[in-house]
């Protein structure tokens, strides 16, 4: 797909990537001020904390962004980063763009913890569960009960986590129905495993969740492209 294919409007989100000295990569948020077809994109210099970053001429980058239902990526490098009269990267038009459609029912690998709250029993205090896997429709979560504790399938869930979306902390709040349970081995009878639907997601809601999707997708499939 040709960069100009996308018809990305200016001031379109973007993430750029780059690798620091000790090899880990380090990954900001910019925006896409305009492009020469063929030639050259322009993007806003990050800055971090509040400082613009500097880039050196041919340091190679990846920049990513989301667009329809899924990502797009391409591999750039810095051209020049100007000053005057506003921090501008010019970086080098890209031969190609890569897409990575994302399904609804795409799952990624978490560790998070949760508060649930069962509304079939309103008296019980919220109990503490690790989400193991989520998807933009549902989750995989881990909780251990007291015996004959366990929700059944049906149940109405309420969940609460702090999730990190690239560096900004937000409050996850979702509510879901259990579709499906895994039932544990005799010697961890406590541990139940709990497909759950997510369900009535408000648009705030929505939007924090698939950000956060979206943005492990992005992170585990790094690896993936060097830089």
């Amino acid at each position: 797909m040709r960069f100009e294919e996308l018809k990305l409007t200016y001031g379109y989100p973007l993430q750029l990537q780059t690798t620091n000295l000790a090899g880990q990569p380090e990954r900001y948020s910019c925006r896409l001020i305009g492009c020469l077809p063929g030639r050259s994109i322009l993007v806003s210099v990050p800055k971090s904390a509040g400082r613009v970053i500097r880039f050196r001429n041919g340091q190679k980058i990846v920049l990513r962004f989301m667009i329809d239902n899924g990502i797009g990526v391409f591999i750039s490098q810095v051209e020049v980063q100007t000053a005057d009269p506003y921090p501008i990267l010019h970086i080098s038009y890209p031969e190609n763009v890569s897409f990575k459609g994302i399904r609804s029912a795409v799952r990624v690998s978490v560790d998070l913890i949760a508060d649930v709250f069962c509304r079939a029993i309103p008296d019980v205090l919220p109990l503490t569960v690790r989400i193991a896997d989520m998807s933009i429709t549902g989750a995989r979560i881990d909780a251990v009960h007291h015996e004959g504790d366990a929700w059944g399938i049906g149940t109405l869930l309420e969940l609460t986590a702090l999730v990190n979306i690239n560096g900004i902390e937000r409050t996850l709040e979702l509510s879901g129905i259990i579709r499906s349970l895994v039932e544990p081995p005799d010697d961890e009878r406590h541990h139940v495993g709990y497909g759950v639907e997510f369900v009535d997601l408000g648009e705030e809601q929505r939007l924090t969740l698939y950000a956060y999707v979206f943005g492990q997708i992005v992170l585990q499939d790094a690896s993936s492209i060097g830089v």
